[in-house]
């Protein structure tokens, strides 16, 4: 008997893949479409379009009521208290492999899959080969136990390749989704309609007026642009949330820590600290070697723009051991 597979189809490239791949090798594949805000219809008709071409079952899971509240919401709120909150590692705890994957067994699916660039190997997670795409810094949250029911077929290939075989197909696909999924536009923005500006001040390390911001939650460390400084360039090295003032710095040096410290954090390998593994402190960043405490780490070189809210993400050749939240 085929094991039933549900996959997470957002009508882009990537799930498309995950949807040949799956039927390919032989699994009896229904296409869900997360309907998570109404910004996403044509989304929505494009997945179904893609569904009917490879001749599957279409459904549409409404989670916008959970999204808000779980997603949206906290964002929004932790923006206010001066965090820089990434809301994509708490959808895939939240949404994607928490809600989906409980309704996919309700429904009979053996397992679900999504077109995230990372590999399964046993009961661990490993980096995707197409390190420029990996996804494994967003799914450090997710608990141990739910691995076995999750595939994830992209794994193996190269974005460029998948692209091509796509296109090859003659598939019309939704382009590329932004950073943040449910901003249009520039954050700041959003962030402005939804949060109330308030002059504050901004200060130099000497605590010298320089000039006024509109809200401190607007402001991440390390940022640069929107300070609107003569005599620049100035980088954001502290928040005073409590009394609504900015430090900035042209010294550099002043962002640079070799100890990072995180909460909240999610292992999958015992926890004997000291532990000796590869971090990065973003998404973007460049893994480097530290040591893991509880509750910290302590890199060898020092990390630039420690920023609290961000995910500090760990790996033993190329395997995802956990993760926390950084906090200052």
């Amino acid at each position: 008997m085929k094991k039933k597979v549900f996959v997470g189809m957002s009508s882009g490239v990537d799930s498309t893949m995950a949807v040949k791949i799956l039927l390919e090798k032989g699994y009896d594949v229904t296409g869900v479409f997360m309907l998570l805000s109404n910004i996403f219809s044509e989304e929505q008709k494009r997945a179904k379009k893609i569904a009917e071409g490879f001749k599957i079952p279409f459904l549409v899971f409404d989670f916008r009521k959970e999204f808000k509240k779980r997603i949206i919401d906290n964002f929004l709120e932790d923006f206010k208290k001066g965090i820089t909150p990434n809301p994509c590692v708490c959808c895939n705890r939240e949404i994607k492999f928490g809600l989906f994957l409980n309704e996919a067994k309700k429904r009979g699916a053996d397992f679900i899959a999504t077109g995230h660039y990372i590999k399964k190997r046993g009961s661990f997670l490993y980096k995707a080969d197409d390190e420029r795409k990996d996804q494994s810094y967003f799914l450090w949250q997710l608990p141990s136990n739910k691995i076995k029911n999750l595939l994830f077929p992209l794994g193996d290939f190269k974005k460029e390749d998948i692209k091509k075989i796509i296109k090859k197909e003659n598939i019309e696909t939704s382009k590329e989704s932004q950073e943040i999924c449910f901003v249009v536009g520039d954050t700041i923005d959003f962030l402005k309609k939804k949060i109330k500006t308030k002059k504050g001040k901004i200060l130099n390390e000497k605590k010298e007026l320089l000039g006024e911001h509109e809200g401190v939650w607007f402001y991440t460390i390390g940022q640069r642009k929107g300070l609107d400084l003569p005599q620049g360039p100035f980088f954001v090295f502290k928040k005073d949330v409590k009394n609504n003032i900015l430090y900035v710095t042209k010294n550099k040096d002043l962002l640079l820590k070799k100890e990072v410290r995180f909460k909240k954090s999610n292992w999958f390998i015992e926890e004997d600290f000291p532990i000796k593994a590869m971090a990065k402190i973003r998404y973007r960043a460049k893994e480097l070697p530290c040591v893991i405490y509880k509750g910290k780490a302590i890199f060898k070189a020092p990390q630039n723009a420690v920023t609290t809210g961000q995910s500090i993400v760990f790996y033993k050749n190329k395997k995802l051991i956990g993760g926390g939240v950084i906090y200052e």
